[in-house]
């Protein structure tokens, strides 16, 4: 079951993919593609030319680029290097970038020579002075280019064989406001590969993934960097999710595995509907994490599409998956599936830390090979997350009789009204189910005499919402205390890019107003 040759330096993946199948393209995106040998290749001389530079064992390097076939030779290099690779997003605000320099220590940024003035200035303010290598157009002119350190050299990487140490700080996705850094090991993260990916989802060398997750997420790192590389399969990454792109080239037969997050395969149906395309062609297995995936959406899609998307349910503490559908067998629609083989996980009543009985909800805490080291920096935050070798998520769930898992919602998303327990996430699912709803979340407000009631954010089909209907479609399918007090139309919903709705934002944006 587990695959255990999966789990391994890169160095040793990388040669072994090198001597099996050299000239196979290994990831590719819009401007340039690298086969397995190349890879190798020009990983092992970027990572001597960035030590030559200055770049030292245990050193933290950021990696702020698009996702592309540069991000994965960075990260790659990086590792070889011996450094803590710290992702950071290409889309991330001035503050958000500076935070995360800061708070991780980088001595050194891979970038986009296009972002040159944004990082000098973030760097002036922040009292910093990381080595800088630059990649895409223009780099040579801008300073260090990534392409001129990937020129041969005859002496050798540090290739660490040391899997156990912290190889990765990959930052929370900030659903509830300043993000943690979480330190991952290389072996935590190709566990995953080995006890999920490769024998639930069937990932092997034959496969071709078109990817458009992004690559500073842990799952997109993990799946699609790391679990790619582990195999020995070929990837095709898209810089950003266009449903309309990702449909064209699905029809092209390339690819096997399309995952993804519940927004894209929301709009990919979507459009796929409007344009009148009901297959995916050589598409085997679609993948969802990151969120929670409606059934709703689960059944329609799979029926419309007749292909297999399995949801599953991950976090970055745990190295990203900890439960997952199977690709073959029944399964109960809305469930993020059965636990990974090797992971121990139990629901709990969060006071009393007492397993509830099946079917009932309590907090989910997980213990495995795959879990964190810890926060970085953090040592109170750190202790109260990791207690007695278990991780507690502060995720709700409940089980059912043959050990399928259900996500509920957060422990502090919930909204009590008065004295009565909502899951914004059970109000989500009936919203969303509405003809004219595209997107929605749901946040607790404070009432004067009730101390919180849900209040609804909605993305409508064609700016057209009719409230009275909605209201009416949700009485039918939830309990009266469950109904939103207030409904406001919104052009989109704030998420990660994982897909979590930062319902912080939207709490926010009703203060203001």
């Amino acid at each position: 079951m587990l695959h255990v040759d999966l789990i391994a330096s890169i160095a040793t993946l990388l040669d072994r993919h090198a001597k099996q199948r050299p000239g196979q393209v290994a990831y590719w995106d819009s401007s340039r593609s690298v086969t397995y040998a190349e890879l190798a290749t020009r990983t092992a001389s970027i990572a001597v030319n960035l030590a030559k530079a200055g770049l030292r064992e245990g050193n933290k390097v950021a990696i702020y680029l698009p996702n592309g076939v540069d991000w994965i030779e960075a990260c790659f290099a990086a590792l070889r290097a011996g450094a803590v690779v710290v992702p950071i997003s290409f889309d991330a605000a001035e503050g958000e970038i500076s935070y995360r320099l800061t708070d991780a220590g980088c001595s050194m940024i891979i970038m986009a020579a296009a972002r040159k003035e944004l990082i000098a200035k973030i760097c002036s303010d922040a009292g910093i002075a990381p080595i800088v290598t630059f990649a895409g157009a223009e780099a040579a002119r801008a300073g260090i280019a990534l392409a001129d350190l990937a020129t041969e050299s005859a002496a050798k990487p540090l290739d660490p064989d040391d899997i156990d140490r912290s190889s990765f700080i990959i930052y929370t996705s900030g659903t509830t406001g300043r993000a943690k850094g979480v330190l991952l090991s290389l072996r935590g993260m190709l566990w995953i590969a080995a006890a999920c990916w490769a024998p639930i989802c069937e990932l092997t060398d034959k496969d071709v993934v078109l990817s458009a997750l992004p690559l500073f997420h842990s799952y997109g790192l993990n799946l699609s960097v790391l679990s790619v590389l582990a195999v020995g399969a070929s990837e095709h990454i898209m810089e950003k999710f266009s449903p309309q792109q990702a449909l064209d080239l699905l029809q092209t037969g390339k690819y096997s595995i399309l995952p993804g997050v519940p927004t894209m395969f929301h709009y990919l149906l979507h459009r796929a509907q409007e344009a009148g395309i009901q297959r995916l062609d050589s598409v085997r297995l679609c993948i969802s994490a990151g969120a929670i995936m409606p059934a709703a959406l689960n059944n329609v899609f799979e029926k419309h599409f007749r292909t297999r998307l399995l949801d599953g349910y991950g976090i970055t503490e745990t190295s990203t998956m900890v439960t997952m559908n199977w690709l073959h067998g029944a399964r109960p629609m809305g469930s993020c599936g059965l636990p990974v083989p090797g992971l121990a996980v139990r629901i709990v009543d969060p006071s009393s830390l007492e397993d509830v009985p099946i079917g009932e909800e309590g907090e989910l805490i997980v213990r495995g090979p795959n879990l964190m080291h810890g926060y970085h920096n953090k040592p109170a935050e750190t202790a109260s997350a990791l207690r007695k070798g278990w991780y507690h998520t502060g995720d709700l769930a409940k089980s059912d009789a043959s050990g399928y898992l259900t996500i509920t919602g957060r422990i502090k998303e919930l909204i009590i009204r008065g004295g009565q327990n909502i899951a914004p996430a059970e109000i989500e699912e009936v919203v969303v189910r509405h003809p004219q709803v595209t997107d929605c979340a749901v946040v607790g407000i404070r009432h004067a005499t009730l101390g919180e009631v849900p209040c609804l954010f909605v993305v409508a089909k064609a700016d057209e919402l009719d409230v009275a209907s909605l209201m009416d479609h949700c009485r039918a399918h939830l309990s009266s205390y469950k109904i939103p007090e207030a409904t406001h139309l919104v052009s989109e919903i704030p998420r990660t890019g994982s897909g979590k709705i930062m319902r912080f934002k939207l709490v926010e944006a009703l203060r203001r107003t």
